[in-house]
């Protein structure tokens, strides 16, 4: 499996992507597969130009994961937020969520971040698990999920060191 940056005339791979996740993963998002399936190439094209992105692909090219990294409207400029992290069922707990999150940490640590955040549904068990077992902690901000009031989400950051690498050693995988 390999990590890789994409840029924008990647911008067909990481909508196969996003759109499958959204298909199968449709409750652990803020946004909806009818939502962003309207999306033209040139949205496509602007995600990519301002977001760092990262693709998990097989050696045959087969992609199986997505991570973004922003700098979250609102957020302190010292924090780079962790989004659309999503890996494909039938490659979960074999490391590739591990890999994509270093690709972001590491990244945000080049950019001179101090901390990387990220919001998770809170009844998402297995991607709370994964983000706690990976170095973010509860922050204790929560919100309404956009597209699902009756679900909350809550912020969970994690500590960048300098050499944007964990600290903590890692006993599984994701």
């Amino acid at each position: 499996m390999q990590i890789r940056a994409v840029a924008e005339d990647d911008w067909q791979l990481v909508r196969d992507i996003r759109l499958r996740a959204l298909r199968e993963s449709p409750e652990v998002f803020g946004s909806s597969l009818a939502r962003e399936e309207r999306f033209l190439e040139s949205h496509w094209r602007m995600r990519l130009r301002t977001s760092p992105t990262w693709v998990a692909v097989e050696d045959d090219g087969t992609p199986r994961g997505l991570v973004s990294m922003i700098r979250e409207p609102g957020s302190s400029e010292v924090d780079r937020h962790v989004q659309q992290m999503w890996v494909a069922p039938e490659v979960r707990r074999r490391g590739v969520a591990w890999a994509l999150l270093d690709a972001v940490v590491r990244a945000a640590a080049h950019d001179g971040a101090e901390t990387a955040s990220l919001w998770v549904v809170e009844d998402n068990a297995s991607a709370v698990d994964l983000y706690v077992r990976a170095g973010f902690v509860r922050t204790g901000e929560r919100q309404v999920l956009p597209r699902d009031p009756d679900r909350t989400e809550e912020r969970y950051e994690r500590h960048v060191d300098v050499a944007g690498l964990d600290a903590s050693p890692r006993t599984d995988q994701a």
